[in-house]
């Protein structure tokens, strides 16, 4: 990455005018603050022309109004590499002080005419604002900045429409992609807002018009049928993922699910505790269709592990709808494995991020939670030892060094629940079905052959109790 660092756009007298905040420092909130080294540019120049070709060009936006001005370029460098994951080039980031965003351009008239020479002496084609946008702030921001304009939440449906692979994934994320858009729908010139009845569209005018329909109307409608489709059609996949488990509750086996921030380190997690193969990438969501593998205790007791989309500050709500039917294994869990990068520079902030979406999730937060402190190859020690005093029982882990990954799976053994039925049984030989679950699913204390069969000492759950009992009789 190159480093770029502009100097502060002076203050204009149309904002000064239009800024009506109080106690907020004069000088603080007199110009759009550059934040430095905010740039995705490449040095290599060989890939300068291919990325040219590609890839849009972004500023990004930030409105400061609460909270350290650390806290609020954190928040814009996740953006940023939000945008990198979308595939564009990060030209620069700005951010504003001010009391709250201004409902018709977001930055103010003033502020929004510096953004626009800024848009203009960078080359950039898009402008990304670090929250969501009302249809009239995006409408009058982009008349002013004459670029495209687009929220994070746009981004973010964005990134999710790239990387979703599976049917169900896929129809998650189009159907959250249009309930965003079907109050956003504007129309472009007169095609789109002018009514035509009868011959009155091919100028036949006066006696020949009728009440007609406007374009935009007819998007609506059509998004409308669009989004009926959908719903049914993710209604008909969920009796597949319900049965998957149901099967997987009939069969005793325990569950436990990875939720966590996204690139926190989750599927590099699954792939050390399971073998499961799944995309590891530096960037954000990068994986988003569930993975479900099977994993087993030291002891001999097998349970499921899978892992979850990736959360992220403010994610949209239309997704948390969208991907409801995955994200209820949380709820269905017998333990949640939270993975919190440890070497990011907020990762409180995450964890935070993490516990707003959950608390969504209807039971969720019933399930017991182990939070696992990842990447501690790359973090602080001090910032470790921090974050292990802030959240008492955690897991210090590195899935590239194997560091604390021994220990993990001895706290989830400990944390599984465990049979709760003990039977002393002699068992045929001929329903060795009976044995072979007993070791799969339960917990064997002795284990002896007879004349009559096998004689076991174990601890199951009441079905299997029951299947044993009737068998030895």
């Amino acid at each position: 990455m190159s480093s770029r660092e502009g100097t502060a756009l002076q203050a204009d007298a149309d904002y000064r005018a239009d800024y009506t905040g109080d106690s907020l420092d004069r000088e603080e909130r007199s110009a759009l603050r550059r934040v430095p080294n905010l740039t995705t540019e490449l040095d290599d120049i060989t890939e300068v022309e291919y990325r040219q070709l590609r890839l849009e060009n972004v500023i990004l936006v930030g409105v400061w109004t609460s909270g350290t001005v650390e806290d609020a370029e954190v928040s814009l460098r996740e953006l940023a590499a939000l945008a990198e994951t979308a595939g564009s080039v990060v030209r620069g980031g700005v951010l504003q002080r001010r009391a709250k965003p201004d409902n018709a351009t977001y930055l103010g008239s003033g502020k929004a005419k510096e953004l626009a020479q800024l848009v203009a002496e960078t080359g950039a084609d898009t402008v990304i604002v670090d929250t969501e946008l009302s249809p009239n702030q995006r409408r009058n921001l982009e008349d002013v900045a004459k670029v495209k304009v687009i929220d994070r939440t746009t981004l973010i449906l964005d990134i999710f429409a790239q990387h979703a692979k599976s049917r169900e994934g896929k129809a998650q994320v189009e159907l959250a992609q249009l309930e965003y858009l079907l109050p956003r729908l504007r129309g472009w010139g007169e095609s789109m807002s002018r009514q035509a009845g009868g011959r009155v569209g091919s100028g036949d005018g006066i006696g020949a018009r009728g009440p007609g329909e406007t374009q935009i109307e007819l998007d609506r409608r059509r998004i409308h049928q669009r989004m009926a489709k959908l719903k049914r059609d993710i209604a008909a996949m969920e009796p597949a993922r319900r049965t998957q488990r149901s099967n997987r509750r009939r069969n005793a086996l325990p569950s436990v699910v990875v939720v966590g921030y996204t690139n926190a380190g989750k599927s590099s997690l699954m792939n050390r505790l399971t073998d499961a193969g799944v995309l590891v990438e530096n960037a954000l969501f990068a994986t988003l269709d569930p993975t479900v593998r099977r994993s087993a205790t030291e002891d001999g007791r097998v349970y499921t592990i899978s892992d979850t989309v990736g959360f992220v500050r403010s994610l949209p709500t239309q997704l948390v709808e969208a991907f409801r039917s995955t994200l209820e294994e949380a709820a269905e869990a017998d333990l949640l494995l939270h993975v919190v990068d440890a070497s990011h520079p907020d990762p409180v902030g995450q964890v935070d991020a993490v516990h707003a979406v959950l608390a969504d999730v209807e039971g969720a937060e019933d399930v017991h939670e182990l939070i696992i402190l990842s990447k501690s190859d790359l973090a602080d020690p001090v910032d470790v030892a921090a974050l292990r005093s802030r959240y008492p029982g955690s897991v210090v882990v590195s899935a590239k060094t194997g560091e604390g990954i021994e220990l993990l799976r001895s706290r989830i053994a400990e944390l599984l629940p465990r049979p709760s039925v003990k039977v002393d049984v002699t068992v045929p030989f001929d329903r060795g079905d009976l044995i072979s679950r007993a070791h799969t699913e339960g917990e064997i204390l002795s284990e002896e052959y007879s004349e009559d069969g096998t004689v076991i000492s174990a601890l199951v759950d009441p079905e299997l109790a029951a299947d044993l009992r009737s068998a030895g009789d």
